[in-house]
């Protein structure tokens, strides 16, 4: 294609790229938007990959950017699917205790939950879980009513819609390979041609670090790929649950232990487990990437990580690659789960950012430098409070100076190298 030119440039078209795009469509109207995508169709890795869960909020820490944005997503996500007949439904959750250890985890999550503003939280006993979840064991859980599904693959081809509506356009198989700073304009060069942008937002996901350093930005972090595996309920056992079912997460980890999901088009995944990916979009046990594999392995803070959590590491490895120590952690929650009563599923891979200290990073994380806001941890709820994301990051891109310049110019016509 011939180069492009625009005053605002979008790499990535997952579920928050898209929600950035949408949002300064409407906000800016005067602004051309571009959105990048290296795939041949959005969302098509984290978001199309996603387990469709509408999160409450209740994980995450009080005062923390997750925590808001959560709350004020799930709102705003159900009234978007509402609004645009995209299926969804709210079925509510269980987070189940099934050891007495594990009980002032649940407390600490009940406290957080209401901290945050969460409607709803019950506290239950070992009855009352049965009588919302049948065939779940525990002897203490939560109730979270609000908690709902939907396809966050159809969400995000809806904000594509409306971005095109409102003047913007989305690029398909159109993955940026080099990025070069021009005066008045920042130059990425795609698979596609050229992109000439005043401003620029890297929303690439499992590939944000690497679309970073392009830029010649320093984060002090790396994107680390976890690859999610699932089973699936054989379709004659989706009777046993009803809604979800989650163990009490580790708060060590950004994770939230193997659960059961209800999905939106029916069926029941079970996971997923935790394991290191050898690949940033390696969706198999055996994907493998040479680069993408150095890339983790030369970063000091991955071996600092590694060192701290070996063994929770190893465990999930070894779920990973046994069936039956994968239906023994399920059982904690499902006493009555057999082995045969489980089919492989599908996966997902989760961008985790890891910093220099080998901390995984549990907020959202951008960075700014020079006309480029880097999103660099977007983990879950991303999917869920995508909307007021993608409204968090247009409001704070309106108090750059220089997208200030960016809206001035538009504003008053100036020429420049993005409106020949």
């Amino acid at each position: 294609m011939n180069d492009k030119h625009c005053d605002v440039a979008i790499v990535g078209a997952g579920i928050v790229g898209l929600s950035v795009g949408l949002q300064l469509v409407r906000k800016n109207p005067d602004l051309k938007i571009i959105i990048l995508e290296k795939e041949s169709e959005v969302a098509s890795h984290q978001t199309g990959h996603n387990s469709g869960v509408m999160h409450s909020g209740l994980y995450y820490k009080p005062g923390s950017l997750k925590a808001r944005l959560c709350v004020e997503g799930r709102a705003a996500m159900i009234q978007f699917c509402e609004e645009h007949a995209i299926p969804h439904e709210i079925c509510g959750k269980i987070i189940v205790a099934t050891e007495e250890r594990e009980i002032p985890g649940l407390h600490e999550l009940l406290r957080r939950g209401r901290a945050n503003g969460v409607s709803g939280l019950r506290e239950l006993d070992a009855e009352q879980i049965r009588e919302i979840e049948p065939y779940a064991s525990g002897i203490r859980g939560i109730h979270v009513p609000t908690t709902g599904i939907t396809d966050f693959k159809m969400v995000s081809a809806k904000y594509a819609e409306l971005i095109k509506q409102g003047g913007g356009e989305v690029l398909t198989s159109s993955g940026v390979e080099r990025i070069v700073r021009e005066a008045g304009a920042i130059v990425l060069e795609t698979a596609s041609g050229a992109v000439h942008a005043r401003f620029v937002v890297n929303c690439a996901g499992l590939q944000s670090d690497l679309v970073a350093k392009m830029a010649g930005a320093s984060l002090g972090l790396r994107i680390v790929p976890f690859r999610g595996e699932y089973y699936e309920l054989v379709p004659s056992k989706h009777y046993l649950i009803k809604g979800l079912v989650y163990p009490v997460a580790d708060p060590r980890f950004p994770f939230l232990g193997v659960h059961f999901t209800r999905r939106i088009h029916g069926g029941v995944e079970a996971g997923p487990n935790a394991v290191l990916s050898f690949k940033r979009e390696g969706y198999t046990r055996t994907s493998f990437d040479l680069t993408d594999a150095l890339s983790t392995g030369l970063f000091p803070g991955f071996w600092k990580m590694a060192a701290q959590n070996w063994k929770s590491g190893m465990g999930e490895i070894y779920r990973s690659w046994n069936k039956r120590a994968f239906t023994r952690a399920l059982q904690k929650l499902l006493p009555s789960l057999r082995e045969q009563d489980i089919q492989p599923g599908g996966s997902g891979v989760r961008a985790q950012a890891l910093d220099r200290y080998g901390n995984l990073l549990d907020d959202f994380h951008f960075v700014y430098q020079d006309r480029i806001l880097h999103v660099c941890n977007v983990p879950s709820p991303a999917a869920t409070a995508s909307l007021v994301i993608g409204r968090e990051i247009a409001a704070t891109l309106d108090g750059n100076a220089d997208f200030k310049k960016v809206q001035v110019a538009v504003k008053h016509e100036i020429p420049s190298a993005c409106n020949k």
